[in-house]
């Protein structure tokens, strides 16, 4: 299978999503085009995304009645085609679809499985832009398979990592294919809209309605995409460099939730000072007014500049939840700014996202939840477990759908880490970091990439090591301590967390 990293587009085009089917494509004659494939071949997800086309820029154009708590949309999206398509799809599930144009012109539709099948008067060309324009209704609360919406009292969030963007508008989803967005969400009176990004223009449409528009001045892979409408004050404050913090923070849980909003300013310092100047053109906190266990299962989930949060979580004591907020903090560097090419290598947002959080955690002091207070002691204990994690959950870097976010993609992330760093040394690792994050900034990478940076930046082939720490059955040896060993794998010892249903993000050390 083939990643794509983004095509910029041009500034002036906007637009929205687009994707092709489960099912195996019909053949078309050779004069008229092909179906493009419904599938990116994705490891861990086989049936999501789609090629035959690249997204360039979505629009997302949503309006929410507070009385049946529906949303009326429409996407509009800018591809390219990569091949000459007699017919394309996006992903969706869960829409309601009134309309799909093409270019402006009416194109025929068919809803199978999670896909929208999209077919034009005429194929497409290859390597020529295109408009597709998806006029739709959901319904936030209803009862899907897996659903990116998050229900509140006043309005929704949304949580579309890692399979669910597309149960809120149609897309191609998959991390490989970001794209620009813009966004415009109308509300009605004593609430506010709110979306990755910047605010770019509010407009008041009478009547009680207001739109809220807002730009990404990055791309976004559409598994960290934010909208969200409530009863909601906007905490402004500045970080270091000037940079805009903003907080969106329901009303009457504010002043409970300032000493925590408060804590960002150094929070970002610190990882710049690690990892460079901070990527976005803004960041915050959205603490989703609701705290229901059935909510999200998750404590925090990193949307593009605004990282999603249950508002119970930041009531905490600094000390328990500061790692963690670094946690999330990390992925606007790894996983948002560069995401991961396939799921499978998703252990390079959260191995990353970890190594950084203990590394904050011990620093201050702060013992973690096995009662340790140095990376030393904590990447010992994770070693002894090693083969054991590699039996029950698979390699760091080969999981499945089932264990996708255990324990072994977060902590089992941060030991490959640990023991490159023993490998190379402090400096070349915040080398090796530092240009991984440079030369994939606004793309995708693969376990693959960092490992070539890793050869390129210490001057000597990782590929061997790597692969072993990666992708072995077995825990190598952990360069720098001979002494350490590896406990026999018995099924008495603690395997990783594992959840099969809903999302799986709790199993961070940094909690």
């Amino acid at each position: 299978m083939r990643y794509r990293t983004r095509v910029t587009a041009p500034a002036a085009l906007l637009g929205t999503v687009a994707a092709l089917s489960v099912a195996a494509p019909a053949h078309a004659d050779p004069e008229t085009g092909a179906p493009g494939p419904e599938t990116l071949g994705d490891p861990v997800f086989p049936s999501l995304g789609n090629d035959g086309y690249h997204v360039l820029a979505y629009h997302l154009d949503l309006a929410y009645d507070a009385t049946t708590r529906l949303v009326d949309a429409t996407a509009t999206l800018t591809l390219t085609t990569t091949q000459e398509l007699s017919r394309l799809s996006l992903d969706a599930l869960g829409l309601d679809v009134h309309e799909v144009l093409l270019d402006g012109v009416p194109a025929a539709r068919e809803q199978a499985g999670e896909k929208l099948r999209i077919t034009p008067a005429v194929p497409l060309a290859a390597r020529t832009t295109a408009t597709v324009t998806v006029t739709y209704t959901a319904d936030p609360r209803a009862a899907l398979a897996h659903t990116a919406w998050v229900p509140t009292p006043d309005g929704f969030a949304i949580c579309p990592q890692p399979n669910t963007a597309h149960t809120v508008f149609p897309c191609n989803d998959h991390p490989s294919d970001k794209a620009d967005f813009t966004f415009r969400i109308t509300v009605p009176a004593g609430l506010k809209g709110v979306a990755s990004g910047r605010l770019v223009s509010t407009e008041d449409l009478g009547e009680g309605r207001t739109a809220y528009c807002y730009r990404s001045r990055e791309p976004i892979a559409t598994e960290i995409v934010q909208i969200t409408v409530g009863d909601y004050v906007i905490k402004d404050r500045q970080g270091p460099h000037g940079l805009p913090l903003r907080d969106v923070v329901p009303t009457a849980r504010a002043t409970a939730l300032e000493p925590a909003l408060a804590l960002t300013p150094n929070l970002v310092s610190w990882i710049e000072q690690r990892l460079g100047a901070f990527p976005f053109e803004t960041y915050g906190l959205l603490p989703c007014n609701n705290d229901a266990s059935n909510a999200f299962d998750f404590t925090g989930l990193e949307t593009q500049t605004l990282t999603l949060y249950k508002p119970n979580f930041l009531l905490q004591a600094e000390k328990s939840i500061g790692s963690h907020m670094m946690h999330e903090l990390v992925h606007s560097y790894f996983g948002n700014s560069v995401s991961p090419a396939a799921w499978s290598d998703l252990w390079l947002n959260e191995g990353h996202a970890d190594f950084y959080g203990l590394l904050y955690r011990y620093e201050r002091g702060w013992a973690d939840s096995l009662g340790l207070t140095t990376m030393e002691a904590r990447m010992k204990d994770t070693y002894a477990r090693g083969d054991q994690w590699r039996k029950s959950s698979g390699p760091v870097a080969a999981p499945n759908e089932a264990n996708l976010f255990d324990s072994q993609r977060y902590l089992g992330g941060v030991l490959v880490l640990y023991a490159l760093r023993q490998q190379v040394g402090e400096s070349v690792f915040g080398a090796i970091e530092s240009t991984f994050l440079e030369r994939f900034r606004n793309a995708s990478a693969s376990t693959a990439d960092y490992i070539a940076v890793a050869s390129e930046v210490s001057g000597a082939d990782q590929s061997g090591f790597l692969r072993d720490w990666l992708y072995g059955t077995k825990t190598p040896r952990m360069p720098g301590h001979p002494d350490w060993t590896v406990t026999p794998v018995s099924s008495a010892l603690r395997q990783p967390q594992n959840r099969t249903d809903g999302h799986w993000h709790d199993n961070s050390a940094t909690l």
